[in-house]
């Protein structure tokens, strides 16, 4: 698996220009993400990149603990995006080399890889929300797409994606939307 570390500033600018992108009128409304509104995505995007320089200076689940329940957008989702990505941006260089997750310790290049996967996943989902332009950047689809195809335990233990759908074409941004169940 190659170290996808270098792809991550650029996919969370890429998310976080979608947050900037989102109609006022449209926050409240669904997801591909089943019962997640686009508010809701972004949330749990917040949650995610809030974890991440924790786990990449080598802290375990049980060190962060709960610190990061409960509402972290408030009244202000894209303020609170721009905060985490603040943190979580930097924290990417000189990590550790193994990170605690809630897989259990994982080699830092597959947490990247996986971060990539929610990254360009979500990215999609935010702009189906929100009505945005759904077009995915070609590298990190194909990265994203490479690690899913290898059957990694997020897409078949947790059941944190929806069970795959047939690709509506050949193309990599489709395969990828099916391999997670969604239908570009």
């Amino acid at each position: 698996m190659d170290d996808v570390r270098s792809l991550i500033p650029a996919a969370t600018d890429r998310f976080g220009a979608r947050v900037h992108a989102v109609p006022a009128e449209r926050w409240s409304s669904p997801t591909p993400c089943s019962e997640w509104t686009v508010r809701d995505l972004v949330a749990h995007m917040c949650f995610e990149h809030r974890w991440a320089p924790h786990v990449l200076a080598g802290e375990s689940m049980e060190e962060v603990g709960d610190r990061y329940d409960g509402d972290l957008v408030g009244d202000d989702p894209v303020r609170a995006w721009d905060a985490a990505a603040l943190l979580s941006r930097p924290a990417w260089t000189g990590s550790a080399a193994r990170v605690h997750t809630s897989f259990g310790w994982l080699a830092v290049e597959e947490y990247a890889v996986q971060m990539l996967v929610d990254l360009t996943v979500h990215e999609w989902d935010l702009a189906r929300g929100a009505g945005l332009d759904e077009h995915l950047d070609p590298e990190a689809v194909g990265a994203a797409l490479a690690y899913i195809r290898t059957g990694p335990i997020m897409l078949t233990g947790p059941g944190l994606f929806d069970a795959a759908l047939q690709p509506s074409s050949g193309d990599p941004q489709a395969e990828l939307l099916a391999a997670v169940g969604r239908r570009a």
